[in-house]
């Protein structure tokens, strides 16, 4: 095996490592965020200290996702640190449009419901989603 083919291997390793971490992270931020928004109501009967505590471990979990998505950027080609790069310039932008524009509906009077972080975090999601999808063709 050449040198090179050896560099390869061992950036396509570690990419495969860093993209599992960061996977199990975000699964366990998104349980944590489903433990603290549901343990109140449905498991702890809305104990203070026990929710709490769920809340504490989301954010410390979120926090540790954070981490774990910087360092599996570090470890992207200029590529696809570019395509990330773009995806999420376009998914911050279109969450500060949109959802100051949201608010705003409700805040005017032209929805009669409350506006939902949830949606935004729904439509900036799909953004990114949208975004490095369309990053990979570009640059095939």
């Amino acid at each position: 095996m050449s040198k090179q083919a050896a560099t390869r291997s061992h950036w396509a390793a570690r990419n495969d490592k860093n993209t599992v971490r960061l996977l199990f992270w975000t699964g366990a931020w998104l349980l944590t965020t489903a433990l603290a928004t549901f343990g109140p109501k449905l498991i702890w009967n809305f104990d203070t200290t026990l929710t709490i505590i769920g809340v504490v471990l989301n954010i410390a979990t979120g926090f540790g996702m954070i981490v774990v998505t910087g360092k599996h950027v570090q470890g992207l080609d200029e590529m696809q640190r570019k395509i990330f790069l773009d995806a999420g310039v376009l998914s911050l932008g279109v969450g500060l449009v949109c959802g100051l524009s949201y608010e705003l509906l409700e805040d005017i009077k032209l929805i009669s419901f409350e506006p939902e972080i949830s949606h935004l975090i729904i439509l900036m999601s799909l953004t990114f989603i949208v975004g490095n999808i369309a990053g990979h063709r570009k640059y095939r």
